[in-house]
């Protein structure tokens, strides 16, 4: 088992690093690249950006050198279930934004152990928040920050940028209203309740509500399939259309909601995929999509 996750992870590593066509103005030689990028970023390791219920919710910090001006800034939000995972786990994720200049912020949040929903919403809004008034001492671009996860990871970063003011999920952390450039959406819950009951319900999300007498309710309170109106940031989304965890529904559901809101958004469907696991080049093409629908509607 553990020469297994050694190879995923080692393969994970290669099918990043060697993603094709990805970086704009960069060397297309990724190896170089690979070799040099601790000279190229400095790392700020588990800066505390809230407090509550007493627990840390803390952040890591990658970012770029002798840059003469800030670059957009990707926030990273890992999956679990909203019950498991960290930041640390999710680290080659975020290499593909690196390889691009970005700076980029890899958030933790309240699992269901420390709190159940929908703490892990009410952090997530806080630590955009703490990036986007912590702009100018880390050189951020506050102007330009994206948000992305996996699965309960985009569920959090849809809800960063679809939830709005009057849930009340931001009062720990009262401010100027958040504003986000975009979303990249892999694989996200759009339809929570969709995974607390029924045929689709998963153990970990019912593990988040727990025994709540108004969990349905909550459920469809944290719901980004709810909040889509005019006026959202862009949105693209990637999913499988085998997707076993989280239904390829919710993509279709939340596109086609997006679309008759006039909310640029596009859905790359992997066919045949699952939930997450896509090849090296449906990872590749995905990247590719991506970074044109940014140039589009982003830049």
């Amino acid at each position: 088992m553990a020469i297994n996750r050694v190879s995923q992870l080692l393969g994970a590593v290669v099918i990043i690093i060697l993603l094709p066509s990805f970086v704009a103005g960069q060397s297309s030689d990724s190896t170089d690249w690979a070799l040099s990028v601790a000279g190229e970023y400095r790392v700020v390791p588990n800066v505390t950006y809230l407090t509550t219920n007493n627990w840390d919710s803390k952040l890591d910090l990658y970012l770029p050198r002798n840059i003469a001006e800030t670059t957009p800034t990707l926030i990273y939000i890992h999956g679990g279930a909203h019950v498991y995972g960290s930041k640390e786990e999710s680290v080659l994720r975020i290499l593909p934004y690196l390889n691009l200049g970005w700076a980029v912020v890899n958030v933790e949040y309240r699992l269901g152990r420390v709190s159940r929903a929908p703490a892990a919403v009410e952090d997530c809004i806080c630590a955009v928040r703490w990036v986007i008034e912590n702009a100018d001492e880390y050189s951020l671009n506050s102007d330009m920050v994206i948000v992305t996860g996996a699965s309960a990871g985009s569920h959090l970063a849809l809800s960063t940028a679809m939830l709005p003011a009057s849930t009340g999920l931001d009062l720990q952390c009262p401010g100027e209203p958040v504003k986000i450039a975009a979303v990249i959406n892999w694989y996200g819950l759009t339809d929570v309740l969709e995974r607390l009951e029924g045929p689709h319900s998963r153990p970990g999300t019912v593990a988040w509500f727990g025994s709540n007498p108004d969990r349905r309710e909550l459920a469809q309170f944290v719901s980004p399939i709810k909040y889509v109106r005019e006026g959202l940031p862009p949105i693209v989304t990637v999913h499988g259309d085998e997707d076993p965890r989280v239904p390829y529904t919710q993509a279709t559901r939340l596109h086609e909601g997006l679309e008759a809101a006039g909310v640029p958004n596009q859905l790359i469907t992997i066919s045949g995929g699952g939930h997450g696991g896509f090849s090296p080049d449906e990872m590749s093409q995905s990247f590719v999509a991506i970074r044109q629908f940014l140039a589009d509607h982003v830049f």
